[in-house]
């Protein structure tokens, strides 16, 4: 039995939950209810059949395609950027602030890093334009693949759930 109810994770995800409850929720050990109740939720709020495994960020997600069963990462606007297994940076739209001029944006005046040290990289959906990450590397790093989660096991072993079947 969950610890809290379904609207309660709906106030959450909108950041509209009260405080006391918000810490408590924040304390406690989590249920595997509530990770049920907060993808309820999160498949809610989008319009398209592809059921959420696991949220990547507040508008990224890991989906089972509802088409072919494929584990993908797609955009709250419903944009599918790669297989779930590959870095979705690489086909998003990317910004580099990698001069003093665009920096300024961003830094007020003699407080940004020098971009012979440190440039952003902003990664945008290339559908909605919705901002996803920013890293700050050195400007030869490759890009960074932040993770690729073990959805079998979190959903097998952590959760205790059945593993959402995935095209090969």
């Amino acid at each position: 039995m969950s610890t809290y109810t379904k609207e309660q994770v709906k106030h959450l995800v909108e950041g509209k939950l009260d405080w006391d409850t918000t810490m408590r929720m924040l304390s406690m050990p989590k249920d595997r209810e509530r990770f049920t109740q907060y993808l309820e939720v999160l498949q809610s709020k989008v319009d398209w059949p592809d059921r959420i495994l696991l949220p990547l960020g507040p508008h990224l997600y890991i989906v089972q395609s509802a088409e072919d069963q494929r584990w993908i990462v797609k955009c709250d606007c419903g944009h599918a950027f790669c297989d779930h297994s590959d870095n979705w940076k690489l086909h998003a739209n990317i910004y580099v602030r990698d001069t003093e001029e665009a920096m300024a944006e961003v830094y007020p005046n003699l407080m940004a890093p020098d971009t012979q040290w440190q440039v952003y990289r902003e990664y945008y959906c290339p559908s909605c334009g919705v901002m996803h990450d920013i890293e700050a590397p050195t400007p030869w790093y490759p890009v960074i693949h932040d993770f690729e989660p073990d959805i079998e096991t979190f959903y097998e072993q952590w959760l205790g759930l059945p593993v959402p079947a995935k095209a090969a």
